[in-house]
């Protein structure tokens, strides 16, 4: 599930490393980050880099067990984070999926 959710961000994010057209949904990191921790009680739960060499976007997926919600961001090298994707239901896989002894 968290690939698909980071794939649904990197998808949604990698036209441009420059912040979303609406703009509403953006504002600096720290400001992005607290909101997330006051408001939803979401934690860091995994991210990475996109992008090229000269430009990388950060994308992260904040989350919280006790209200369920998740939220995936992009940050660009200037410290701009945009939500590309918010959701409820949020759940961790502990173990990988077995399928025909291929693990995913």
């Amino acid at each position: 599930m968290f690939k698909r959710i980071l794939a649904a961000g990197l998808l949604f994010g990698m036209a441009a490393t420059a912040p979303p057209a609406q703009a509403s949904n953006c504002a600096l990191r720290d400001q992005v980050v607290d909101r997330l921790q006051s408001k939803y009680s979401e934690t860091l739960t995994a991210g990475g880099l996109q992008g090229t060499q000269s430009i990388q976007t950060m994308v992260e997926v904040w989350a919280s067990e006790k209200t369920g919600t998740f939220t995936v961001i992009l940050t660009n090298p200037q410290g701009v984070s945009c939500i590309v994707a918010t959701g409820t239901d949020f759940f961790k896989r502990e173990a990988p999926i077995v399928a025909d002894g291929i693990k995913s």
